[in-house]
């Protein structure tokens, strides 16, 4: 019997990478201990995740839009995470990265992995400065289970074929959505809740997992 086409999709933060992107901006704006403490708040489910990304994004307000290529050389791959990847195309299997987050420094990582299927954040800039703005619709919990419904029917895998990946409280609902749910290094509200954890720095047990 073959095994069905999976599509898997990970949180981005603190899950396919090591770190959160909205903190290495704070730190580029003098604000990271600010906006550290709502990150933590908003990923233990304490406060409205797009509430708290409005307020966060309003604190990088007139940063150079270069830092977001200083950014983007920062960011570090979670261990396993390339392998991964790699491994699940080679299957031909599918993989989508979901972050509440931004597009505008994920977007290089997405090319180079060839990801399949991606959403996040977008940083309004004008001028060349951000204006401590977000465009578009905020991708936040809500938006993270529609977008593995939407991404799974776009490459024809069913629901159940589904495997979500995430740490914090707005991954909650993708996680419940899929046929698979994997606690990655989580806040105690998404491990309770998740059929699988894994508390390791490394990505590589989700392949044992999900019988690679």
């Amino acid at each position: 019997m073959s095994t069905p086409k999976r599509l898997v999709q990970f949180d981005v933060d603190s899950t396919f990478i090591q770190q959160e992107a909205i903190e290495l901006l704070a730190a580029k704006a003098g604000v990271f201990d600010q906006v550290s403490k709502v990150t933590e708040s908003a990923m233990r489910g304490e406060l409205d995740f797009a509430q708290s990304l409005i307020a966060r994004v309003a604190l990088l307000k007139d940063l150079p839009e270069s830092v977001i290529a200083e950014v983007q050389q920062e960011i570090v791959l979670t261990d396993g995470a390339a392998e991964l990847v790699e491994q699940l195309h080679a299957k031909g299997h599918f993989v989508s990265l979901v972050s509440g987050g931004f597009i505008n420094i994920i977007k290089p990582l997405i090319d180079q992995l060839k990801i399949d299927f991606y959403k996040a954040n977008t940083l309004e800039i004008v001028d060349g400065r951000l204006t401590g703005r977000v465009t578009g619709v905020i991708i936040d919990r809500a938006a993270k289970a529609d977008a593995l419904h939407e991404f799974a029917e776009k490459c024809e895998v069913k629901i159940e074929d589904t495997v979500a990946i995430g740490d914090g409280a707005n991954d909650l609902d993708m996680m419940a959505a899929a046929g698979i749910s994997i606690a990655f290094n989580a806040k105690p509200i998404v491990a309770e809740q998740a059929q699988f954890v894994i508390n390791e720095p490394s990505l590589h047990g989700v392949a044992r997992l999900i019988k690679l």
